[in-house]
């Protein structure tokens, strides 16, 4: 299926620029590359990534997504992820908060377990639309391969900036052998009519370790450190958009910063669409202990030793529970007032 055009980026709206990371120059070992990914990792938490050689896999998976989102509302919801935490399968407009009064989101989206995909045709840990299925082989499989490699790659870099033993963060993620929550996510965003400042997907830090993102318009906003106005991050065709999420932030002491955004309605004459966005979550093993990996590196040791008294960088948590935490009280079905939506908060509203 062809890309579609859309109208371009309003160029009145405020932006925050994110450094520019080259793929190839990462996995060809440049160390000024692995540098300036550090920055961009420990600054804001934010950048993009360019040469990551997935655009015809996004373009399949974006197809995919309309297939899906296509299919009749009874359909979809025989394979909705239910309200226990659990984020696998669909959820239908407005089924989660974005803020603690209770509003609802404006989103509907599909989550595919990096499990399912790659033990296809067998299920590993949920079944699927057909329309999914159909795709599974083909894109599905395809793109979560391809990220979980490019996540690697970042992985091991971040591992050895960290003083940590050579395959450390890797035998907590992908090297574990073991289920995670790492999935892909395709969201389709209602724009048309809503006001300017209406979330979609409200202010938070991610749960995992690392999110691939990919935009097709604006909406997405980050808050920088020290900035009051929240501010987009303009979408760049061939362009991934990557960033650090809790479970990282919390195994680096803070050294690697999860930074909170939101998704508003497109600016401009980008907001009479709707916004479709892909994003691959990885995330650690389900069983693994989020907690700063201070015995194995001396930097991290030193980072948390110099953070505030207040941070906690051992939450008690397993992967597994911090993500369920957050993903269950999200729910407006489980809400019982404004503390259920703080019950589900991350770093953002120093739990960490």
């Amino acid at each position: 299926m062809p890309v579609p055009t859309f109208p371009p980026f309003p160029d009145n709206v405020p932006t925050h620029p994110l450094l520019v990371i080259d793929y190839e120059l990462l996995k060809s070992g440049d160390s000024k590359e692995k540098d300036r990914l550090w920055t961009a990792a420990t600054k804001l938490g934010f950048w993009y990534l360019k040469n990551h050689g997935a655009d015809e896999e996004v373009n399949g998976m974006f197809d995919m997504g309309a297939e899906m989102m296509a299919l009749p509302m009874e359909e979809k919801m025989k394979f909705t992820r239910g309200d226990a935490g659990v984020s696998f399968g669909y959820k239908a407009v407005g089924a989660s908060a974005v803020d603690a009064e209770g509003n609802p989101d404006t989103i509907e989206s599909l989550n595919v377990s990096k499990d399912d995909a790659l033990s296809y045709p067998k299920p590993a840990r949920r079944t699927y639309p057909r329309t999914v299925n159909n795709r599974m082989g083909s894109t599905i499989t395809p793109f979560v391969r391809k990220s979980v490699d490019i996540n690697d790659t970042i992985i091991a870099i971040f591992n050895e900036k960290l003083g940590l033993p050579e395959g450390t963060l890797d035998s907590l993620h992908t090297g574990s052998g073991e289920f995670s929550g790492s999935e892909t996510r395709v969201i389709k965003s209602r724009a048309a009519g809503l006001p300017a400042d209406r979330m979609a997907i409200g202010a938070h830090t991610d749960f995992g370790s690392l999110s691939f993102l990919h935009n097709r318009l604006g909406g997405l906003q980050v808050l920088p450190p020290g900035v009051e106005e929240w501010q987009y991050v303009k979408p760049l065709p061939g362009h991934a958009i990557c960033n650090i999420g809790d479970a990282l932030s919390i195994m680096s002491g803070g050294i690697l910063r999860s930074n909170i955004h939101r998704v508003v309605p497109p600016p401009g004459d980008q907001s009479k669409l709707d916004r479709w966005s892909l994003v691959f979550f990885f995330r650690p093993g389900n069983s693994v202990l989020l907690r700063a990996l201070t015995e194995q590196s001396p930097i991290i040791a030193d980072a948390v030793n110099n953070a505030d008294e207040s941070i906690n960088f051992n939450p008690g948590e397993t992967a597994e529970e911090w993500f369920v935490r957050r993903s269950k009280y999200q729910l407006l079905s489980n809400r019982k007032g404004p503390e259920t939506y703080m019950a589900s908060r991350g770093t953002e509203m120093g739990r960490v």
